[in-house]
């Protein structure tokens, strides 16, 4: 487990040089949104489109695998919600601590980090979970918060998950790499070169921005988002284990992969919707603050016991 330990210590040391930057406004918020928007339009993006392009759609796609994620996150996802629902919280509320408590950061954290610790065999499974979390839950999300705001499911809900859907990057860029893939068109040198460059930018800068955007986080309401930092952190990852080792038992190394990336803390999208709607934001950015300095411990010991 040390030895794990140790290899996620650059990982982590670029959020703190980002959360430094952003905490002594060195890197100022509007410079943080920007690096954001870069990595998520630009870097991260080409990173994907690289990727799916390489992978056929039957490495990435495998039923147990999504099944047994699926229900791991569905689990965590009823958990939060009905503990929302003790708490005596509306509807909307109890959607965004869902999120919080179920959707992590995998698509900033979670792929490079384990891309590398676990080898390019990862890429598969973790595109895999990643498209579940934006196109099921965060979907979801929008039905949840839009139906009770409205009072009732109509076709313009569908409409804008649909519109949100076709407008995030990361979507298109798998969507896009499995199209080459699965047509064997060839990609040009230059082509590849480009966007293997840019891609390459995705993990320094993307570890940065989360550090950098945290500096602005604040650890308000400690109560329920130290709980929903627990539920993600370790509720999660014990859900998604039942999932792919009992329910829906995969190979070992894919199991390894699910329940690592069920460890990863809260993403930062879960702040942006929440601010989006207006609804509970500070909660939510506590629990990404308290839930990414906890994974600095938490991640490790949970691929050191999941790994073959």
């Amino acid at each position: 487990m040390l030895a794990i330990f140790l290899k996620t210590i650059p990982f982590f040391a670029l959020i703190g040089l980002g959360y430094g930057a952003g905490r002594t406004r060195f890197f100022s918020e509007a410079a943080t949104a920007a690096l954001t928007k870069f990595v998520f339009y630009f870097a991260l993006s080409a990173m994907l489109f690289r990727f799916s392009a390489s992978l056929s759609f039957s490495e990435i796609f495998d039923a147990r695998l999504a099944a047994g994620y699926l229900w791991g996150t569905a689990a965590v996802y009823g958990v939060a919600t009905a503990v929302a629902f003790l708490r005596r919280q509306d509807v909307q509320t109890a959607a965004i601590e869902a999120q919080t408590a179920s959707i992590g950061n995998t698509g900033f954290l979670g792929l490079p980090m384990l891309a590398l610790m676990l080898g390019d065999e990862a890429v598969g499974p973790i595109i895999l979970m990643l498209s579940i979390d934006l196109i099921v839950f965060a979907a979801l999300l929008v039905i949840l918060v839009s139906a009770a705001r409205e009072g009732r499911i109509t076709p313009h809900i569908f409409q804008s998950v649909g519109l949100g859907l076709v407008k995030n990057p990361m979507i298109v860029s798998i969507v896009a790499g499995l199209t080459v893939s699965a047509l064997k068109l060839p990609l040009p040198g230059v082509v590849t070169e480009f966007v293997t460059m840019l891609g390459n930018a995705a993990t320094p800068c993307a570890l940065f921005a989360i550090g950098a955007s945290l500096a602005s986080k604040s650890a308000e309401r400690i109560a329920v988002s130290g709980w929903l930092s627990f539920a993600k952190l370790v509720l999660h990852p014990l859900f998604v284990a039942g999932g792919v080792f009992l329910f829906f038992p995969v190979e070992p190394f894919q199991a390894t992969v699910a329940v690592s990336t069920a460890a990863m803390p809260v993403a930062g999208n879960v702040f942006m919707l929440a601010q989006h709607y207006g609804i509970a934001p500070q909660r939510v950015s506590a629990a990404i603050l308290i839930s990414t300095a906890a994974s600095i411990l938490t991640v490790s010991a949970v691929i050191g016991l999941v790994a073959p």
